[in-house]
């Protein structure tokens, strides 16, 4: 089964990063008994020290501080090994599991709490936590991946995950990755941090209004249901049934449909109700007519939703449309197999070509094979958004020529629509590579804002992050940007973490019937890290930092053994 396949990637993934943390822990383990077998030899360095001439004290002690802690750390100059666990770190790891739990809800990263975390709590250069970020992230999505990929759709009988979205948005996310991962080389952290505080800002103010929008909805509809055809008031239509709970907003709502019945023989010549009641059953069809302000199908935004008779053929073929419900019932081998070749084409040659930590091949970063490489890259990924772009158009066709029926939710994929979503998702990805926010930052709102069902988006764009985390991270790696004994427990935390974040929003969503507070949970994410990320920035430019330049593509920014 295609899944399958999907699950086989995400486990592998998971299993070489618990290898590398093994594999590490086991260093850090014969170490030790090195570095206490060198303690004895470092008293008398020291003894020797304060016998020794002022001139060659500070280089002893430098190299006898090199010698205890590079064998064990692979880190930056700048930051203090993993081990042994310090308060900060604790402090770091729990505020990270916190907002990793919140994201998960959303299948959004988390990314935009983590990075100011890292800075501002673990205190690492932003150079260095937004790599951490991302592999924090990337465990995050593995754990996602491996929850919703046989997952079903909540209204239809199909897969939670919409391959098509992935298939139409993710070549251009993974394109904007690497140009992010890039341009995080070379521009200044202040640019950086100005950057992501905007584009955080604006995402979150947009993603709240549209929960807001899809929670007041979700009230009318769960009103509906729990009223049902009771006879009822106008007046009463709140009091009646403390089940519903409606505000006073959901009832206004309710009594500007009402309007419509004015000039309708409910009215009598007084123009006041004749019966004095209206049925409920009568309540409940006010706001279904195409022009009604509470027109609502499942709950959600119906804007891609388009029924006119002129969209569909006189005679339908029965038999066809059959078929594409059957084809329906499992995601197609053909797109899975174009998506996991896409990614493995990319990741294999994002890894050969190297960068200023890694080259495999020997290719020298920023030499013409270098370039030759990148340009190799996006020339693929552009390949695989054409012959996406072609694919979902004609089965667009097809399903119309043979009558399918749209759900308000599904997007229809024609010329604008495969134009449109993949430009922003490249921005979207550029974002992940530049921030370290995965991406799903900014692909959730707009999936939300497209009227993509909350929970489809959710374990959809959990399902890119996993894709595009994977390709950051080997970026960075291979940049030398990745400080790797911190690499190794944040991947294993965005793992568990994650898993716990989703065991608990399918508890609150089974007990509330609310898919809108998956959105509520992608806006409260984008809005901390809105906050947090501003509180860094003005951190940073306090600090004596703020005048840094711009870096070279192929600094590591690493000290010690990982230095290239």
């Amino acid at each position: 089964m295609p899944p399958r396949i999907i699950h086989i990637i995400a486990l592998a993934a998971l299993l070489i990063s618990s290898a590398a943390a093994f594999e590490w822990l086991d260093l850090v383990s014969e170490s030790s008994d090195r570095v206490n077998d060198a303690s004895t030899s470092r008293i008398f360095t020291i003894l020797d020290s304060l016998t020794s001439s002022p001139a060659t004290q500070p280089l002893l002690f430098d190299q006898q501080h090199a010698n205890s802690t590079d064998f064990v750390n692979n880190h930056p100059s700048d930051h203090a090994p993993l081990f042994p666990l310090k308060a900060e770190d604790f402090i770091g790891f729990f505020l990270a599991a916190l907002g990793l739990i919140l994201a998960a809800g959303g299948g959004i990263g988390g990314g935009g709490i983590l990075v100011p975390i890292y800075i501002l709590v673990l205190g690492f250069m932003p150079k260095h936590a937004i790599p951490l970020s991302n592999v924090t992230v990337f465990g995050g999505a593995i754990a996602n991946t491996i929850r919703n990929v046989r997952q079903r759709h909540p209204t239809a009988d199909r897969p939670l995950i919409d391959w098509d979205l992935i298939l139409v948005m993710e070549p251009s996310t993974l394109a904007g990755a690497l140009i992010g991962a890039n341009l995080n080389k070379v521009l200044s952290e202040t640019v950086i941090a100005v950057m992501l505080v905007i584009l955080l800002t604006f995402t979150a103010y947009n993603t709240l209004k549209k929960a807001m929008k899809l929670y007041k909805k979700e009230s009318v509809e769960l009103m509906k249901k729990n009223i049902g055809t009771r006879t009822v008031s106008p007046s009463t239509v709140i009091k009646d049934d403390s089940d519903a709970l409606l505000d006073l907003n959901q009832y206004l709502l309710l009594n500007d449909s009402l309007e419509e019945f004015e000039s309708n023989d409910h009215l009598g010549a007084s123009g006041d109700f004749t019966a004095g009641e209206l049925s409920m059953q009568e309540v409940t069809n006010f706001g279904t007519g195409p022009h009604s302000p509470i027109s609502v199908q499942n709950g959600y935004d119906d804007y891609y939703y388009n029924d006119k008779e002129d969209d569909f053929p006189e005679h339908v073929d029965p038999f066809q449309l059959q078929q594409i419900l059957d084809e329906e019932r499992h995601p197609k081998r053909t797109k899975i197999a174009l998506i996991v070749t896409m990614f493995l084409v990319v990741l294999t040659i994002n890894i050969l070509k190297g960068g200023g930590g890694f080259q495999p091949l020997g290719i020298e970063c920023g030499s013409a094979a270098f370039w030759v490489a990148q340009v190799v890259l996006l020339l693929w990924i552009f390949m695989i958004a054409f012959i996406a772009r072609k694919t979902l158009i004609k089965d667009t066709k097809r399903k119309i020529d043979a009558g399918y029926s749209y759900l308000p939710e599904d997007v229809r994929w024609d010329e604008r629509s495969t134009v449109v979503y993949p430009l922003i998702s490249t921005l979207a990805g550029l974002c992940g590579g530049l921030f370290g926010v995965g991406g799903g930052i900014i692909k959730g709102p707009l999936m939300l804002a497209i009227g993509v069902h909350p929970t489809v988006a959710s374990a959809t764009s959990a399902c890119m992050i996993f894709f595009t985390s994977f390709t950051a991270t080997t970026t960075f790696a291979v940049y030398g940007l990745l400080v790797k004994d911190y690499a190794l427990i944040c991947v294993l935390l965005g793992f568990l973490s994650t898993l716990l974040g989703q065991t608990i929003m399918n508890y609150v969503l089974g007990k509330s019937k609310r898919n809108s507070y998956i959105a509520f949970s992608i806006g409260i994410v984008v809005f901390l890290s809105a906050v947090l990320m501003t509180v860094q920035s003005v951190t940073h430019l306090l600090s004596d930092h703020a005048d840094e330049e711009m870096s070279s593509l192929c600094q590591t920014h690493l000290s010690g053994p990982n230095a290239p």
